[in-house]
């Protein structure tokens, strides 16, 4: 069987993949989109199992062809500021993964291909081109074919003539007849594919169809084809590709395998790609340095350790040697020298409560029937006390194994957890707490959660789960979930998987949670976070709980109503976009939308994507000024989420026996430390329209003669820029009590503030916030829909009356390319590289990252200290009333009427007093009978 070789058009790919995955930031806040994507495909590639594999590159400069037509490429848009720095991770990655990188002087990637090509196929090999690039298809042929890795398709000569009804070696001719607007090859007017094919068809190739053009179809045709000969002739000469550079490569340097399997790990680790390390044991085999099983090897007999054996060895000294090893910034080893052991009847059981009793650390880990905490039973305990030793107590299992009684093993463990001189701690012991909270037991001292203490060490990381923990800090890969319960239709509930298998998955839970509870703590005392996980994090974790159990009631007959509305205005709406269109199309394909608004309405496309004219929001309302259709478009799109992500969703979440919904706020997904929520995303229910904003209204209060109230930070970030920047200005501003926005516009207009009017504050509104995210000139223009340069005068004016702010921001960019780190105001950080520029205005994605983390962080660490401060004070009171959600700096209560302006009070108090900056906290309060009447 012939051997294969895939080629890549390196910059090719690298533009594919970084214009079709969204912006995404490394863990020092840098850019990864396009490196996320290029390594994405290089797996991909290599699981087609290529022999050879290698990489072509442009040279530098502008090439020969641009002394021949200096119009070629000339209409090329310069590289996207945030796709240059990753160039160079990119070729680290290549150089990983051991492929090589062969370019030549003057010559593009496209004639490295070709030649290579021709050479591999004059050795027998079989050629697939990793390339977009319709020059690639001349090189088409038996042994030679194009690979789509978007698709997972090859192109070879039967789908050339699918599409362009043409043979490979027609293709230079087709090309230079039709000509490519991309990279300025002229071609000839009036020629288009249709058209090339039919003239191939009839006259062989160019010169043919130039000898004969008085037999062209068409005047006009027959004029062009004689006026422009010569241009479809330096057509012709661009898009031939070169086959025989002098190009000496040794075809055996690109065999595949010559992988740097280290560099390759700490890449993954460096630019938060976690899932790639699980990709790289699957492609080496397990040929790595982390500890991980054969392949194929059952993961219930893993090497070198002992599972539930009845010896037990201490040792607590290698642990302890293995964190200190850590602090000096070298990596744990697994302990796995002690044993795991099943709990099977009372006299074992007393026993490991004895021993538990004895400790001052527990850490204990839940199996349940439910991902979902509200709605999980308990199927086991899992219980570790030292490192390599772990206990599993089964109360559930498939008939007719031994089981201990469920009520029995709570009210044991129950003293143990409400003790406040035993430290519990478990990774992710928020779902731990919650079941327990609705077996009626509440946990008392809460110990160390490592995926909340390796949020503050690493808050950009892609995954603080405990498998990447497990695999950064032990080197220790842990028995995947579906080893146990399998996948897709014939998967089981974790109660009828045999005891031993899960009392062995379970047991690694607690007992890896636990190595890195001592790893956490350990490195958070070292890195000077300590203080910030046991004063704000930690005991943030009960409050959220306490939020999570209240959960909010929903009215599911408003939604029903609302739903039931906007379906009927769907429809009236598709009514009326086929009316104005003139025919049938579905407004959520973008090919049709492309074609309808650009093809046959003839309106200008705004920017485009790879696969043509983007239709998407912020171009759908520039054309909304110029034709009605877009705007229908848009109104249909929102109503059309609003019911499907909303409407008809939230109904399905309310709990069936409290009848609330009970979302969970997550400490570990934002890295400017924002609380999150899910299941469902409260923080995202839109509010800037009218029928976002009626969503509110179905969530009420849970009794009679309750209200919700609503506590709202009252532009916080700014208050916090105000504090930061020092600026005299902006902090008089805020202490004499004014509307800061038009405070800001009589700044920038040079007016008096009682002439400012509604438009002059919009734009001192978008300068305000547009400074804290680095908004550039062009960024204002486009939101204010005004000129560049009268958005450069806004800017320029604002950092000239309040300098404060720009002698900020560069201080802040100065110690943030010094230390490497961003820090809040409560010293949390976010490590960032990248950051170029401490002077000027024009910033990278890394300079705005590290100016955001400083002011939206430490707003996040004002509403964190506030919810402590008011939780504790509630639960001191009388008062009935519950705090039940975060939304960004928003807190939301609900609370019998009668105590609403004593909540409010104590809310205020508390909120207010959380901190103490160089300008007031104000807290904005409403209450009413939904949520929508208390904004």
């Amino acid at each position: 069987m012939p051997e294969t070789l895939y080629i890549i058009d390196t910059f090719s790919l690298m533009f594919q993949v970084y214009h079709a995955i969204p912006p995404m930031t490394s863990p020092a806040g840098q850019a990864t989109n396009a490196v996320f994507g290029f390594t994405r495909d290089l797996f991909t590639i290599l699981k087609k199992k290529p022999d050879f594999l290698l990489c072509a590159l442009d040279s530098e400069g502008p090439g020969v062809r641009s002394d021949w037509y200096p119009e070629y490429k000339a209409q090329r848009t310069e590289m996207p500021e945030d796709l240059r720095p990753q160039i160079p991770m990119i070729t680290s990655m290549i150089e990983g993964f051991g492929i090589p990188v062969v370019h030549h002087s003057g010559w593009e990637a496209d004639d490295i291909i070709a030649t290579l090509t021709r050479q591999a196929e004059a050795e027998g090999i079989q050629v697939r081109i990793v390339s977009s690039d319709k020059d690639c298809r001349q090189l088409l042929s038996d042994q030679v074919q194009m690979f789509n890795c978007r698709k997972g398709e090859y192109f070879g000569a039967e789908q050339l003539r699918d599409v362009w009804n043409i043979r490979p070696e027609q293709v230079i001719d087709f090309q230079s007849l039709v000509g490519d607007s991309v990279d300025n090859v002229p071609g000839v007017p009036l020629v288009g594919p249709k058209k090339a094919t039919i003239l191939l068809e009839q006259f062989g190739d160019l010169e043919g169809v130039l000898a004969n053009a008085e037999k062209a179809p068409g005047k006009k045709l027959r004029e062009n084809l004689v006026e422009f000969a010569e241009q479809a002739r330096i057509s012709k000469r661009l898009v031939t590709l070169r086959t025989d550079l002098p190009l000496d490569f040794p075809m055996e340097s690109a065999r595949v395998g010559n992988y740097d399997i280290d560099t390759l790990q700490q890449l993954f680790l460096d630019y938060g790609f976690r899932r790639f390390r699980e990709d790289l044991y699957q492609l080496t085999g397990g040929a790595s340095d982390v500890d991980l099983p054969e392949e194929g090897q059952s993961s219930s007999k893993k090497q070198s350790r002992s599972l539930f054996n009845d010896a037990s060895e201490k040792n607590t000294s290698k642990e302890a040697d293995a964190v200190a090893e850590y602090s000096r910034g070298k990596q744990f080893a697994f302990n796995d020298t002690g044993n795991w052991q099943i709990i099977r009847d009372d006299d074992e059981l007393q026993t490991l409560i004895e021993a538990c009793r004895q400790a001052k650390e527990i850490c204990i880990d839940l199996e349940t029937t439910s991902v979902t905490a509200m709605r999980a039973e308990i199927v086991g305990w899992a219980v570790s006390i030292e490192p390599g030793t772990a206990w599993y107590i089964p109360i559930q299992a498939p008939f007719g194994l031994a089981t201990l009684p469920h009520r029995e093993v709570l009210e044991l463990f129950k003293p143990l957890l409400e003790s406040p001189e035993i430290e519990i701690s478990n990774q992710n012991i928020k779902y731990d707490m919650l079941v327990w909270k609705r077996c009626g037991v509440e946990v008392k001292n809460i110990g160390m959660d490592p995926m909340v203490g390796h949020y503050l060490l690493d808050a950009g990381a892609r995954s603080h789960g405990l498998d990447a923990l497990a695999d950064e800090f032990l080197k220790h890969r842990m028995i995947p979930i579906s080893d146990l319960i399998g996948k897709g239709k014939n998967q089981k509930k974790m109660f009828e998987v045999d005891v031993e298998r899960v009392g062995e998955y379970a047991a690694e839970d607690a007992d890896v949670s636990l190595q890195l509870c001592h790893i956490m703590r350990s490195e958070l005392q070292n890195q000077g976070l300590w203080d910030l996980y046991a004063d704000v994090e930690r005991p943030l974790i009960p409050v959220l709980a306490d939020m999570e159990f209240a959960g909010i009631r929903v009215d599911d007959r408003e939604l029903f109503t609302q739903s039931r509305q906007a379906g009927v205005r769907i429809d009236e709406l598709l009514g009326e976009l086929e009316t104005e269109a003139g025919r049938k199309f579905n407004p959520d394909s973008p090919k049709q939308l492309r074609e309808l608004l650009f093809d046959e309405i003839g309106l200008p496309a705004q920017k485009r994507t790879k696969t043509g004219p983007s239709t998407d929001q912020s171009v759908l309302e520039k054309l909304a000024l110029m034709h009605p259709l877009p705007a229908k478009i848009m109104e249909y799109r929102q109503l059309a989420k609003l019911k499907g992500t909303y409407l008809d969703t939230l109904p399905k979440l309310i709990h069936p026996e409290t009848g609330r919904i009970h979302a969970s706020f997550n400490q570990v997904v934002a890295a400017t430390g924002r609380l999150s929520s899910s299941d469902p995303n409260l923080q995202n229910i839109p509010i800037r329209t009218p029928e976002g904003r009626q969503i509110r209204k179905a969530f009420i209060p849970g009794e009679s003669g309750w209200e919700l109230l609503c506590c709202d930070y009252s532009q916080i970030e700014l208050r916090m820029l105000a504090h930061f920047s020092g600026d005299e200005a902006l902090r008089e501003a805020f202490l004499t009590g004014k509307d800061i926005h038009t405070a800001v516009a009589a700044e920038v207009f040079e007016i008096d503030e009682e002439n400012v009017d509604s438009d002059m504050r919009r734009v001192a509104k978008a300068v305000n916030f547009g400074v804290i995210y680095g908004q550039s000139p062009y960024g204002l223009a486009a939101a204010l829909n005004i000129p560049q340069e009268q958005a450069a005068e806004f800017i320029d004016s604002y950092f000239g009356r309040y300098p404060g702010v720009e002698k900020f921001i560069e201080e802040t960019l100065e110690k943030c390319h010094r230390t490497g780190y961003a820090y809040t105001i409560l010293g949390r950080r976010r490590p960032i590289t990248g950051i170029k520029n401490t002077t000027g205005r024009n910033r990278n994605m890394p300079e705005r990252t590290a100016i955001n983390t400083v002011i939206q962080g430490s707003a996040a660490d004002l509403i964190k200290l506030a919810m402590l401060k008011v939780h504790e004070s509630l639960n001191a009171s009388d008062l009935q009333g519950k705090m039940l959600l975060q939304i960004h700096d928003e807190l939301v209560f609900e609370s019998p009427v009668a105590e609403i302006d004593n909540l409010a009070t104590l809310a205020k108090s508390n909120m207010e007093a959380a901190m103490e900056l160089d300008v007031p906290l104000v807290v904005d309060m409403k209450h009413g009978e939904n949520w929508l009447d208390a904004e």
